[in-house]
């Protein structure tokens, strides 16, 4: 006997079998293999002793999260000289005790900060193949298209007020310093560009030149972004929301950043240019997912560990 199409049976209880276990692979392992990345950045002047910077992102935090809260808090015992999370805490407006306990220990090291949407705004369901659609027709958040009718407003201001509280500098369309004992480092941050709330032209400028160091940070990397911040002369920039592709093909990559930067640069550290100026740029695959697709497949969960080392 043969199912409709001619598929034999046999083939047809393959595949569904098959699909069945990744689900459950990037459910239940790999949307919880948390991992460490470290990165060496050759951007510092010549001269000036390294740094350690740790990177988080995309947390996504949902009440009970347990394993991700006890592997963040853990992080600290790698001791380094500041932090930058670069957004999207969470995914469950209940959540936001969690998020605070989880980086209660990171928030013991000096650290900035800027939101993604979904510290503002509750995750929606959608259908995940909207994502290749919308990549396809250049549409991306609230870029091209129609505003978000019913949102969730999450309970941002409880997250800033626990960072502001332990010091971390909010980089919301504004500059920000950290005083660090081996150096002065000045930070330039725009809102999300994923929904539109990034106003550039208010730190326009260039990095400070009082400063040993500038970094510009950003929650989602698109590509007016980067350019603006490269186009001023920042040589490091540090991004996170594309989750890395979340949804990958081995041996592949990532089918969809969410946003219009490319495919090849979703993940880790790459470049970008804008006319004669050449910035380095790491984007976060981030720790999390959205409540409603809990799944990662050929894309771990990650932190990463910058060490920024002085150019050659």
């Amino acid at each position: 006997m043969r199912a409709r199409y001619g598929i034999p049976l046999k083939i047809t209880a393959g595949l569904t079998a098959t699909a069945a276990a990744g689900i459950v692979y990037a459910a239940g392992f790999e949307a919880r293999s948390f991992r460490l990345r470290r990165v060496t950045v050759p951007v510092l002047p010549p001269g000036m002793a390294d740094l350690r910077v740790l990177q988080v992102s995309d947390i996504h935090m949902v009440s009970g999260q347990r394993k991700k809260r006890a592997w963040l808090q853990s992080l600290a015992g790698l001791r380094p000289d500041f932090v930058v999370n670069t957004g999207d805490n969470l995914s469950d407006p209940e959540a936001v005790p969690e998020v605070l306990d989880a980086l209660g220990p990171l928030m013991e090291f000096p650290g900035v900060y800027v939101f993604g949407s979904n510290d503002y705004y509750g995750p929606r369901l959608r259908n995940p193949a909207r994502y290749l659609l919308e990549r396809a027709q250049g549409r991306h958040g609230l870029n091209g298209n129609k505003p978000v009718v019913g949102a969730v407003h999450n309970p941002w201001e409880d997250i800033k007020d626990g960072f502001d509280a332990a010091g971390w500098v909010d980089l919301t369309n504004t500059r920000g310093r950290l005083k660090l004992p081996q150096a002065d480092l000045a930070f330039t941050g725009v809102d999300d560009p994923h929904i539109k709330r990034d106003r550039y032209e208010r730190v326009a400028g260039g990095p400070d030149e009082s400063a040993d160091f500038s970094v510009g940070v950003v929650h989602a990397p698109y590509l007016r972004a980067l350019d603006a911040f490269t186009g001023d002369g920042y040589e490091l920039l540090l991004a996170g929301h594309t989750h890395g592709g979340q949804l990958c093909i081995p041996f592949y990559g990532a089918l969809v950043t969410n946003c219009d930067l490319d495919t090849d640069r979703v993940k880790g550290l790459s470049t970008h240019t804008v006319g004669d100026r050449t910035a380095y740029l790491h984007v976060s695959a981030g720790c999390g997912t959205s409540r409603f697709t809990p799944v990662r497949f050929a894309c771990p969960p990650e932190v990463t560990l910058l060490t920024l080392t002085a150019r050659a």
